[in-house]
């Protein structure tokens, strides 16, 4: 809706003697109150952007501009490195846990060796606590989610060495 449109939209409703006109599409929302004199009081626009769902992806590009604007030759050799061991990656959006709860130990550590079926962590998805179990077998080489954090649909949980 452009200017002349809200403006054609002020006089009508200050000449059809109605006080308030509440008008609601998908891009926005607009109300128009008028006075006892007849002349528009206020007229508020407001973007509809609450009712689009949010972005997810906005969080997993973070970490991939990062690494090659670092880019030197130790990181180059982590990155060579990385790429002998199979990456665990998230089957769904959610928040991540290590452990079943704050008090006991985590599912897996840096170091542990893990097989097809074991329990390695939990991603919560709309309050539902899906244990995810390990496809691979290995050792655990690095825990790449932080306990408690939202992940993304395949963001790299752990690194694992197959050896």
């Amino acid at each position: 809706m452009d200017l002349n449109q809200i403006q054609s939209l002020i006089k009508f409703v200050s000449k059809s003697g109605v006080n308030e006109v509440e008008l609601e599409t998908k891009d926005f929302k607009i109300n128009i109150k008028t006075t006892k004199a007849g002349d528009p009081a206020t007229q508020v626009m407001m973007p509809a952007q609450a009712y689009m769902p949010a972005q997810p992806a906005a969080p997993a590009p973070a970490p991939a501009p990062a690494a090659p604007a670092a880019s030197s030759e130790g990181d180059k050799a982590k990155e060579e490195d990385n790429s002998k061991y199979i990456t665990v990656k998230s089957p769904m959006i959610g928040t991540f846990y290590r452990s079943a709860n704050p008090e006991s130990d985590s599912f897996v550590n840096v170091g542990d060796e893990i097989s097809p079926g074991k329990v390695i962590c939990i991603i919560e998805a709309m309050k539902l606590f899906n244990e995810i179990e390990a496809e691979v077998s290995g050792k655990i080489v690095k825990v790449l989610a932080d306990d408690a954090s939202p992940v993304e649909y395949d963001q790299p949980l752990f690194l694992v060495d197959p050896s």
